[in-house]
């Protein structure tokens, strides 16, 4: 297991100087985001050579490309909306191929119109459930034809919103292109903070053979989002959990200002080096 980051964590819109910064941070990995290249999150077309150029800085920093995020609202509940999405999304996935980054990274979406990480409570309807699992088909071929891994993370706003809902898409899906990104604090609110381990051992138990991404965000008693190691989420318990899993990828530190890139760097590092 490594250390990672959000490569948008950082606001600069050019690969050479956002890799040199992560690993001067001391981070061994990256989930990279286009806006990162100087393109869109979600990029209309992919200029030639751009994604090779991504791998090649990489390399040269002696980074790992855990995952390109490739995230639009999969349940939005206007198609065209959906439809519009698919070009660049396609663009994504086109660029992780080149790239050699093995996952994309999904967001199973919501109702909401004006923000796909918000819920809305039509997520739990069957026409919600259709219209995500529409898009993931659509995702899906794409992969295919790539090799490249797509994953989605349970989300409390989300159609996928915890552990249960992702066990099921896997087994409805059944697809060795799907997977899935596990957060612990996704998993947990105020109330449940008490029993976390309970909670966090059960999603990894239930989810163990898909887990493609870790991610280490951390919340504080009141749930509000802070940076990995000032909150209140049992991340040396998650990543034990993660370990008994026999799950050995990138552990992605994100929700946090710039400011606090160090510091989470050293902690996830501190992490991985004694949590057995």
């Amino acid at each position: 297991m490594y250390p990672a980051i959000f490569t948008r964590t950082y606001p600069i819109t050019n690969t050479a100087d956002v890799l040199f910064a992560v690993t001067q941070d001391g981070y061994a990995g990256v989930q990279f985001n286009l806006l990162s290249a100087g393109l869109a999150s979600l990029p209309e077309s992919l200029p030639d050579g751009l994604a090779e150029e991504v791998a090649n800085f990489a390399r040269s920093n002696g980074l790992f490309i855990a995952a390109l995020s490739g995230t639009y609202n999969m349940a939005h509940p206007d198609s065209t909306v959906r439809l519009a999405s698919r070009v660049g999304f396609a663009n994504v996935v086109k660029a992780a191929h080149r790239m050699g980054a093995p996952v994309v990274t999904l967001c199973t979406g919501s109702r909401n119109e004006s923000d796909m990480w918000q819920h809305h409570p039509d997520n739990d309807t069957p026409a919600a459930w259709h219209d995500l699992r529409t898009e993931l088909d659509y995702a899906l071929g794409l992969a295919d034809v790539t090799g490249v891994k797509l994953a989605v993370e349970p989300e409390p706003g989300n159609v996928i919103c915890d552990a249960t809902a992702a066990r099921r898409l896997l087994d409805e899906v059944a697809s060795p292109h799907l997977g899935i990104v596990l957060d612990a604090a996704n998993l947990l609110s105020p109330e449940n903070l008490t029993h976390q381990r309970t909670v966090i051992s059960h999603a990894v138990e239930l989810l163990s053979d898909s887990i493609l991404l870790a991610h280490a965000k951390d919340i504080n008693a009141s749930g509000q989002v802070v940076a990995a190691g000032d909150g209140a989420v049992d991340l040396p318990a998650f990543v034990a959990a993660l370990r008994s899993a026999s799950y050995d990828g990138a552990l992605i530190g994100h929700g946090f200002s710039v400011e606090k890139t160090r510091d989470v760097a050293k902690f996830l590092t501190h992490l991985v080096e004694t949590t057995s």
